[in-house]
């Protein structure tokens, strides 16, 4: 876990490993992009202000969807809203701002909307592969435990998997801690509406009776889990490859003027990112502990995957039979 990658000198602020990482995603996005549109004849300075408006709606709707998911939270101290840097967002409603904005932009620019968010879906899900690398060393998005995995991690102390292993969870049915503390080991504090809240305490206000028992007794260690995260990113490194070939062979239909494969119709890429993006979140979530319960057993990013999957599909199925009437 590493979730601030150094400070910044002769200041209090630091490098956070989830920023760095979104950073790294936007850049190799716009690196592919640029090479993909290349030769589709337009200014390639438009995919830049396009990635730009991209990444700064990607962040106001990723902590829009964040706040209404967690408005319990928000509700007695709305000022808090504003405190993206405390962390708190969630990529799924990033990316569907974001694609809203740039099709907006696109259609202001008079630009092929279809050819270019073909483009666009292969590099959201390289995007997307280097993000969830920013949420394993951050910790969130963390999986459910897996004690007969060789590749299951351990995060530590007052980590965010540690602090939710170490608390009942009845938004996922579970009524009692993975790990049995102590009560001296937390804190309680009242908020200004009445509740109570139970926190860990800090490593520094431990004692050192407390500090020894946590590296030294095996039922203070946080269970080992399933980099849930990583799986996350090779299946969007392994999905944008797919894009990218599906892409491919509609360009070589194109050239060669067949009508035959109108599944490779432009536009038809774009509806396979959530064919496949639908069912790979949904089975991940599987695997995850962090998301609550919103309907039986499924959290609302499954839900939203079944629907992203359907949406995909009749996205495909249409743009299969629409001509394409945007200039080359």
């Amino acid at each position: 876990m590493l979730p601030e990658l150094f400070r910044i000198p002769f200041t209090d602020m630091t490098v956070k490993s989830y920023g760095f990482m979104m950073v790294c995603g936007f850049i190799a996005a716009i690196i592919l992009i640029r090479r993909l549109t290349k030769n589709l004849g337009q200014n390639p300075d438009h995919i830049t202000n396009a990635a730009l408006y991209a990444l700064i709606s990607g962040v106001v709707g990723a902590r829009i969807f964040y706040v209404v998911h967690y408005w319990a939270a928000f509700r007695d101290r709305p000022i808090e809203i504003f405190y993206v840097w405390q962390g708190g967002l969630e990529l799924l409603g990033g990316v569907i701002l974001a694609i809203a904005v740039i099709i907006f932009y696109m259609r202001v620019q008079k630009l092929p909307i279809r050819k270019y968010l073909d483009i666009l879906a292969i590099a959201l899900m390289l995007a997307l592969s280097f993000g969830r690398v920013g949420c394993f060393l951050n910790g969130c998005c963390f999986g459910k435990p897996a004690d007969n995995v060789p590749w299951a991690v351990r995060y530590p102390y007052a980590s965010i998997p540690y602090d939710s292993q170490a608390s009942p969870d009845a938004q996922r049915n579970r009524e009692k801690a993975y790990i049995d503390l102590s009560d001296d080991y937390y804190q309680r504090f009242s908020d200004e509406a009445g509740g109570v809240h139970v926190l860990l305490r800090p490593y520094d206000e431990l004692s050192d009776v407390q500090r020894e028992k946590l590296d030294s007794e095996d039922k203070y260690y946080c269970k080992p889990i399933h980099p849930s995260q990583l799986y996350s990113s090779l299946s969007a490194l392994l999905g944008s490859f797919v894009l990218y070939c599906f892409w491919r062979r509609g360009q070589k239909a194109g050239k060669s003027g067949t009508k035959a494969n109108r599944i490779f119709n432009s536009g038809t890429t774009f509806g396979l990112l959530f064919v496949i993006y639908g069912p790979m979140r949904f089975m991940l979530e599987r695997i995850r502990d962090d998301n609550p319960f919103e309907i039986s057993t499924l959290t609302i990013s499954q839900l939203l995957g079944i629907g992203l999957f359907v949406f995909g599909l009749c996205w495909m199925v249409a743009f299969s039979f629409l001509p394409s009437r945007e200039k080359k």
